[in-house]
């Protein structure tokens, strides 16, 4: 059952291709001659539809990519950084909690969010993939936070937050503070890559495929968690890992692990 009262599933989507297949959601940032630089109504859609995922009923995992030789070069500089210029602070506002909700959504969507970096990801295309759940790059991908090279904090819709998590304090410093481009193999050495592949789309793909054919409860409790417990001190850790452990203990995934371990086959999943 999908608690949804009123309000209806979006049908489409204007701002960058969107499809689902066999549980796996797409989302194709679509403007490749731009190198998929974003627009307001772009950061709109992905907040909104990120937010709306999980009550669709048809998606286990969702996979964000670029179209062309980018995967996202940040806020595009004329439709975007242009028009801040004329806005009031209270206009500026309400766009940078915009541009942060969506990692928020990132965070927050209980499922398993593949960043598959097919180019540069600078700016806030660089903290999209941060946020993401797993990082695959194509060995021509890149990172750049590249907000202090504008004049701007380096501290930008949660990256200040997520990149020492990921990195550490001291290379998160220099990633932000500096705003150098970050290769491939050196980000996969620092540990913001989780894996850089020759094949992008079939790593992609197979990735994508494993976690939506797999135990989707676990995976998505798996992932809450983690998020949840970032600032929780280890007693409330273990609390809340009892209780949510002890739940799980009742799935129908948990039951059906059980009975295809003694009847010596494989699990058949069910995401219940």
């Amino acid at each position: 059952m999908v608690f949804r009262a009123s309000a209806g599933i979006t049908s489409s989507w204007e701002h960058f291709d969107f499809s689902v297949a066999d549980g796996v959601a797409t989302v194709k940032f679509s403007r490749p001659d731009k190198l998929n630089a974003l627009t307001f109504d772009v950061y709109a859609d992905l907040r909104d539809l990120i937010t709306e995922l999980p009550h669709r009923g048809d998606a286990r995992v969702l996979v964000i990519t670029g179209e062309g030789r980018g995967f996202c070069s940040g806020g595009d500089v004329e439709e975007i950084i242009g028009e801040l210029q004329k806005m009031e602070p209270a206009q500026l506002l309400e766009f940078t909690r915009m541009t942060g909700a969506v990692v928020k959504a990132v965070r927050e969507c209980p499922l398993p969010v593949i960043a598959a970096v097919n180019g540069i990801a600078a700016g806030a295309g660089s903290v999209i993939a941060l946020a993401s759940d797993f990082r695959l790059l194509a060995p021509s991908a890149s990172f750049a936070f590249l907000f202090t090279k504008v004049g701007l904090a380096g501290a930008d819709m949660g990256s200040a937050y997520l990149l020492p998590r990921l990195v550490g304090l001291g290379r998160a410093t220099e990633l932000l503070l500096l705003g150098d481009k970050v290769d491939a193999s050196t980000a996969l050495g620092i540990g913001l890559a989780t894996k850089v592949v020759d094949d992008l789309a079939s790593e992609t793909s197979a990735l994508a495929t494993r976690l939506a054919s797999g135990p989707a409860l676990a995976y998505s409790t798996t992932k809450v968690l983690l998020t949840r417990e970032l600032d929780m001190d280890l007693g409330s850790s273990i609390e809340l890992e009892a209780i949510t452990q002890a739940l799980l203990m009742k799935s129908e995934d948990h039951a059906e692990f059980y009975a295809a371990w003694t009847a010596g086959r494989k699990p058949r999943w069910t995401g219940r």
